[in-house]
């Protein structure tokens, strides 16, 4: 049901991941692009997602962002959001190509981060025939400004310049960590206490995820505005799921951007934070209705 794959992004950059196929595999059948928010990497809970998906007659194609747990690419750590989109996109052909998948019945899923990256791939690709995008980060620049204190931001930013000066003089990019370790007042890209718990508890589960990344991925982070695309996603069918108690990606941004979507789209609000969307009863409810979705829009059970 579950395979090891790699595929190579348009500039070499090997992929891996895991495709998913529904058992018994129909001649043709739909498809859903998988990849992880900020850091992460697959083996945090996107098995659990795909898993639903396939059981519904979905393959799926799940694979780690570059420079992130078995993909290659470096810097290791460097989280730059316009190449994990093309990335996506790169997804979007290799899996176009693969036998037993209709390439005219493509869906992205994206979390978080890639909650983000799944909206602006859903509104300029037009292959894309189906939109999931769960938590997702809708403006870098307004939710830095509701995670970082005010009087820290010109200190962050006079780092971010003075990492510019050090790579033009060929040293090796700033690091920082992903979450704090101990002290919640050190500095750390996710300052959130839930942050902390998700990641560092899925260690024994993601082997391979790192609790380090370029300081200039923080700064791609605050330029990052994925919302300004969400008007241009119709025609194609767009999923929000917002979470009611989310203070990463929060949720006054996520349904705000919500009402500039055109239609078709379905809001669904849970209860909870940002990380309770991947686990328990909140998983329950927004797998199934992510699977849903997607059977109805990708037209599951149809030939091609």
């Amino acid at each position: 049901m579950r395979e090891e794959i790699e595929f190579a992004a348009e500039d070499g950059t090997a992929l891996r991941g895991w495709l998913y196929q529904p058992d018994p595999a129909p001649e043709q059948c739909p498809l859903v692009v998988m990849a992880h928010g900020y850091s992460a990497t697959k083996e945090m809970h996107l098995d659990d997602f795909a898993e639903v998906f396939a059981a519904a007659g979905l393959a799926v194609l799940v694979y780690d962002n570059r420079n992130l747990g078995a993909s290659a690419g470096e810097p290791r750590g460097e989280i730059d959001p316009w190449a994990q989109i093309n990335d996506y996109r790169t997804a979007i052909t290799f899996a176009s190509g693969l036998p037993n998948v209709d390439a005219d019945r493509i869906g992205v899923w994206g979390s978080s981060y890639s909650g983000g990256h799944v909206l602006v791939v859903g509104a300029l690709d037009r292959r894309v025939r189906c939109v999931v995008a769960q938590v997702p980060l809708v403006s870098g620049l307004e939710n830095a400004r509701r995670l970082i204190r005010s009087d820290l931001f010109a200190g962050l930013r006079a780092a971010f310049d003075a990492d510019r000066v050090a790579r033009y003089a060929g040293k090796e990019p700033e690091m920082i960590p992903v979450v704090y370790e101990d002290d919640p007042m050190s500095p750390c890209a996710l300052p959130t206490a839930d942050s902390h718990d998700f990641f560092l508890d899925a260690r024994e589960r993601a082997p391979l995820w790192r609790n380090s990344v370029t300081l200039r991925s923080v700064e791609m982070f605050i330029e990052y505005e994925p919302g300004a695309y969400i008007s241009h996603i119709s025609p194609t069918p767009l999923l929000m799921v917002v979470a009611a108690g989310d203070h990463l990606t929060v949720a006054d941004l996520t349904t705000a951007a919500f009402e500039q979507a055109r239609e078709p789209k379905q809001l669904l609000v849970l209860p909870g934070g940002h990380f309770e969307a991947y686990v328990g009863e909140a998983f329950a409810v927004s797998s199934a209705a992510q699977r849903d979705w997607f059977v109805q829009h990708l037209g599951v059970g149809r030939n091609a």
